[in-house]
């Protein structure tokens, strides 16, 4: 990983975040987003204490907020001795320079914080280096603010041209990093395409879905294994793939990253292995948070990711709403004229709604409390079969067979 690395923060850091209501954003979208981002804090470890909102009709230029609302901040900051500012979105190089000089703590942007997380959660060889592209590739732009000495991991003589200036001496060693590393992910692609390749005809099932919707969950209860489950975003980097056996059918199990709103592209790029396997499958299993309020648009958000950078929309799909669990209904008054909320909508009419809209290839499941897995598997052997069937016909015929032989009615 990157040496003295910009962006880690300590545990139990007390942070505060910072977002705005734009044109685009209006407040209701803005607090959903920040409560996200509260979310990606606690699991980097830090302690979300407090945040601040303003209204803009665009992100000031030179500090993000306005100069009246920076002030705010940075009495905040020093009554209550924080430590790190997090702001929801992307800073310049200029903006983060002028912040840090107001507020003297450590500033984070959406994108820095969500590659602290990745550096914590990588485990393989392979995340850790596509996470170390995926840093490198942040870090490049913003050398105007930070003096690396990275010439000190590169000697000496030959090395720097006629009035050659430490930054550029920097950005060189940087580009020469992530040339080395792009050579590196291109080596595991080749290893990974052999490695799909030598998984013979076996029907390959991929689960995707928004992070932290319980992918890893349904992944344990159906293979039996014991992937990394945990309530925290990013839980899982490392792809994994099982054999899975329903009935009479086996069937390979992918467990893969979760996507989230506002993912740098870059960061995406890094994973390209880790989505080929999105790519590569042949039904996808879309996992989905019921409980959650906006789940609509985090389907949206995974529609829109594996549409643009995985072309994988058309692919065979089922639908999985998870964690139910955890739903709440409360029932709405009569006499309340005021508009729905997801809250007053009973899960029966989610299910109704979802089962039309789907054609049927939906289910509604507890992972956690194994609520309904029955019926996820069901679907599974059902879509596994269909796929299976028309790569080989005449194994069809001995699955019919089989059926027919061990029916109930036999």
């Amino acid at each position: 990983m990157i040496e003295d690395n910009i962006i880690s923060t300590e545990a139990n850091e007390r942070t505060v975040l910072v977002g705005l209501i734009t044109q685009n954003q209006n407040e209701s979208k803005t607090r959903e987003y920040l409560d996200e981002l509260a979310f990606l804090a606690d699991t980097a470890g830090a302690v979300p204490v407090h945040t601040f909102l303003q209204k803009l009709d665009y992100p000031n230029p030179r500090t993000y907020v306005g100069k009246g609302k920076l002030e705010e901040i940075r009495e905040y900051v020093e009554q209550e001795e924080i430590g790190m500012v997090i702001f929801d979105d992307d800073l310049s190089t200029k903006q983060v320079t002028n912040i840090e000089r107001e507020l003297k703590v450590k500033i984070l942007d959406r994108t820095s914080l969500i590659l602290d997380i990745f550096a914590r959660r990588a485990q393989t060889a392979t995340a850790r280096t596509q996470v170390e592209l995926a840093q490198y590739q942040y870090l490049l732009p913003r050398l105007t603010r930070m003096w690396t000495h990275l010439e000190r991991q590169r000697g000496g003589i030959g090395m720097r041209g006629p009035g050659e200036t430490q930054i550029e001496t920097d950005r060189r060693i940087i580009l020469d990093k992530i040339s080395r590393l792009k050579e590196e992910l291109r080596h595991i692609d080749r290893q990974k395409s052999i490695q799909r390749k030598n998984r013979g005809k076996l029907t390959r099932v991929a689960l995707v879905g928004y992070t932290n919707v319980g992918k890893s969950t349904i992944m344990n209860l159906l293979s039996k294994s014991e992937v990394f489950a945990e309530n925290k975003l990013f839980a899982t980097l490392d792809t994994t793939v099982r054999k899975v056996i329903i009935d009479n059918l086996p069937f390979l199990l992918t467990d893969t990253v979760g996507f989230i709103r506002k993912l740098p592209t870059h960061l995406v790029d890094s994973f390209k292995s880790t989505l080929d396997e999105v790519r590569e499958a042949d039904l996808l299993v879309h996992v989905v948070d019921v409980s959650h309020p906006q789940f609509e648009e985090q389907i949206e958000v995974v529609n829109r990711t594996l549409q643009e950078v995985c072309g994988a929309a058309d692919k065979p799909m089922i639908m999985v709403f998870n964690k139910i669990d955890a739903f709440t209904y409360i029932p709405k008054d009569p006499e309340d004229l005021t508009p729905s909320t997801r809250e007053n909508i009973p899960l029966e009419e989610f299910e109704s709604t979802w089962m039309a809209r789907t054609s049927g290839n939906c289910v509604f499941i507890s992972a956690k409390q194994r609520i309904n897995i029955e019926a996820l598997k069901d679907m599974l052997y059902e879509k596994a079969r269909e796929i299976h069937a028309e790569r080989f016909p005449y194994n069809d015929f001995l699955f019919q067979k089989y059926d027919e032989d061990f029916s109930p009615e036999a």
